[in-house]
This record gives C-alpha cells, sequence and structure tokens, in this order.
C-alpha cells in the first residue's frame, strides 16, 4: 500500500490553532512549505501545538521539528510538541544539545611572561625527552657491540634491504641528475679561461666530498626517515609500543636498534654508488658538449680526488645515517595515538631531518677546513 503524501494542515483545537503533520515524511516525499504554512498562522498568537501523526518517518521530520522550534523563538511563540515518539524525543534531545567542543570551556588566558614560562618549560621538557632517547639508544648500541642486545638479526636485514637496496633506484637517478647540474654549471664558467678540462676536478670533488652524502641523505630523510616515523607512529597509535612494553621487550632493542644500524651499514654504500653515478653524469657532459674522452675524464678524476676526501664524505654519510635513523625513530616514539598525529609526527621527522643535516653538513665542512683536511 502507497504512503499518504506529506501533509501540513492548521486545525483550531480548544481555541489554540494546532499545525498537523500526517502523511509520509521521509526523503523521497515531496514536502510542503514550513515557513509558508507557519506564516498562515493569524497575528497574535501566544500558542501553537504541533501534533505528529505520521505514518513513516525519517530524518526529514527531525528537521521540520527543528525548524518548526526555530520558527516559533523567532516569532516568539510558545511551540507545544505532541504524538512524538520515544525515538523522536531522543533524537530532539541529541539534536538540541551542544556538540562536545561546545561545552568546552575556554582555556585560561596567559599573559606574556607565563607564555614565556611555559614556553620555555616545553623547550626544557623535549630536551629531556631527547636526551634520554639518546641516551637509550647509546645503551642499546653498546649492549649489541659486546653481544648482549636481545635485536632480532631477521629486524636488521628486513630494515637494511628496505632502506639499502630499495633505495638504489632513486638514488642512482637523482646522483645522475646532480652530476650533470654540477657539470653543466661548471662548465659555463670554465669555457671562458678555455680550462674545460677542469669540470672532471669539479664533479670528482664536488661528490665524493659534499653533493654525493648530502644528496644521499636527503634522499632517505624523505624515504626512510619518514618510513621511520609513520611506522612507529601507527604502532604508538594502536598500543603495539605498549603491548611490547608489558610483555618485557625494551622498544630501543627491537625497534630502534635494527633501524639505525640498518642506516649506519647503507649510507656509506648509497653514498658511494652516489658519488660514482655523479662522475658519470658529469662525464655525459664532458662527452657531450666538450669532446672529453673516457681516459683523460678518469685521469682528471683520479688526480684530483684524495684518499681524504673520499673519507671525509664517508664520515658525513654516517653522520647523517645516525641522525635520520635517531630523529625518525624518535618522533615516531613520541606521536600521539590518532591518526593526524601520526601525520604529524612524520612531517616534523621530515623537516627536523632536513635542518639537521644541513646544520651538520655545515659543520663538518667548516671543522675540516679550520683543520686543513
Amino acid at each position: 500500500m502507497p504512503h499518504q503524501q506529506a501533509r501540513l494542515d492548521w486545525q483550531q483545537l480548544e481555541q489554540e490553532p494546532c499545525l498537523l503533520v500526517s502523511g509520509s515524511w521521509t526523503l523521497h516525499q515531496k514536502k510542503p512549505d514550513i515557513e509558508q504554512k507557519w506564516h498562515e498562522l493569524a497575528a497574535g498568537t501566544e500558542r501553537v501545538s504541533l501534533n505528529v501523526a505520521v505514518d513513516d518517518w525519517d530524518s526529514s521530520l527531525l528537521a521540520l521539528i527543528r525548524r518548526a522550534q526555530r520558527l516559533a523563538d523567532s516569532s516568539k511563540v510558545q511551540l507545544q510538541l505532541q504524538g512524538l515518539s520515544a525515538g523522536m524525543q531522543e533524537l530532539l534531545r541529541m539534536a538540541a544539545s551542544p556538540s562536545v567542543q561546545a561545552q568546552k570551556e575556554p582555556g585560561p588566558s596567559y599573559g606574556w611572561l607565563e607564555r614565556l614560562g611555559l614556553g620555555g618549560y616545553a623547550i626544557i621538557s623535549t630536551l629531556e625527552r631527547s636526551a634520554t632517547f639518546i641516551g637509550e639508544t647509546a645503551i642499546a648500541m653498546f649492549q649489541a657491540l659486546l653481544g648482549k642486545s636481545r635485536m632480532r638479526g631477521q629486524d636488521f636485514w628486513h630494515a637494511f634491504s628496505r632502506c639499502g637496496p630499495g633505495a638504489l633506484p632513486i638514488v642512482a637517478l637523482i646522483a645522475i641528475l646532480v652530476g650533470l647540474i654540477l657539470a653543466f654549471v661548471g662548465a659555463v664558467q670554465l669555457e671562458a679561461f678555455g680550462a674545460q678540462i677542469y669540470i672532471a676536478n669539479m664533479v670528482a670533488i664536488g661528490m665524493t666530498r659534499e653533493m654525493g652524502a648530502l644528496m644521499t641523505a636527503v634522499i632517505m630523510a624523505g624515504r626512510t626517515g619518514a618510513a621511520y616515523a609513520a611506522e612507529l607512529g601507527s604502532m604508538q597509535a594502536n598500543e603495539e609500543i605498549d603491548a611490547l612494553k608489558t610483555f618485557g621487550f625494551p622498544p630501543m632493542e627491537f625497534l630502534v636498534l635494527p633501524r639505525v644500524l640498518a642506516l649506519l651499514v647503507s649510507m656509506p654504500i648509497l653514498t658511494c654508488f652516489a658519488d660514482a653515478l655523479g662522475m658519470i653524469g658529469g662525464f655525459i657532459i664532458g662527452l657531450g658538449l666538450y669532446d672529453m674522452s673516457a681516459t683523460q675524464y678518469l685521469n682528471q678524476s683520479l688526480a684530483m680526488v684524495s684518499t681524504t676526501d673520499f673519507l671525509i664524505g664517508l664520515f658525513k654519510s654516517m653522520v647523517f645515517a645516525v641522525l635520520i635513523g635517531l630523529i625518525g625513530c624518535y618522533y615516531g616514539l613520541n606521536s600521539g595515538r590518532n591518526a593526524q598525529a601520526v601525520g604529524q609526527a612524520t612531517t616534523n621527522a621530515v623537516v627536523s631531518i632536513i635542518v639537521a643535516l644541513v646544520v651538520s653538513d655545515a659543520l663538518i665542512t667548516i671543522i675540516c677546513t679550520r683543520l686543513g683536511i
């Protein structure tokens, strides 16, 4: 049997107007205009009844009742609801109650001195957590060197396969492009003096001493550091880290140590790989634009690069590996327990890693320059 059409009709009950709601009030039904019906009411009325006698209803009826309540408030008319079922009354109560955010009282207003103190306290708390994290990681690594760590070997190899061989394609692409850019920019200046042969020297020293390690570290910051923060942050949100602590498994040895050691092993290898491919990128410019032979380019590169330059690049890569691993794991372990907090922790990890890479690279370069190496 088809439902009756939704209807709104005015009735007069005991000297009091009553708006009768009847028929089927569902989303797919055509409904009369409540505002037009409301304005048909005679002026000067102080009280109106709304009688609900519907065959079928859904949220459309609740929207009608809420609209009638707002019209009554704006017209300063007392509205009395009749014929509501228990379900309708409960839904109306929920709709009328303020949200959780609206119920929250505004926070206290702090002066500039209090805000300064709170900011200083937050910085001290962050430094305390960072120092604790670094100390626990150092203890875990020391125990690993003594053979007393409970770190599983399969965790290390799994992390190594992801941050080592898995990163080779993107590192190769970026290294070749960086070598091309270094060679092209240098060639524009060297061509004015007829010294194009020194393109090989510039690319070789630039890749081995600076760009090879730095660009590899930037790639690993966005690829591996972000992954560490997201993985550990998700585990923190799902309370998996709390479960590890409950069963007596230290997170430093089972989660942080394998990841940091995997980066320590893979970063020098990737840096050597990037150095070689960067020189190949420079050779492409030398061969394509200035007709340099492979033997000539190789001899110039080997004559320019010293063991010291090569070892400085490897040392930087190891420092960068420690920074990427520690910062990524730190933000993951200190993440909040929801999806938004995990995303924020990942973003903060990548930004902090890149800043730390640039600052540490500048410090190492300044120290090496002052020491004459």
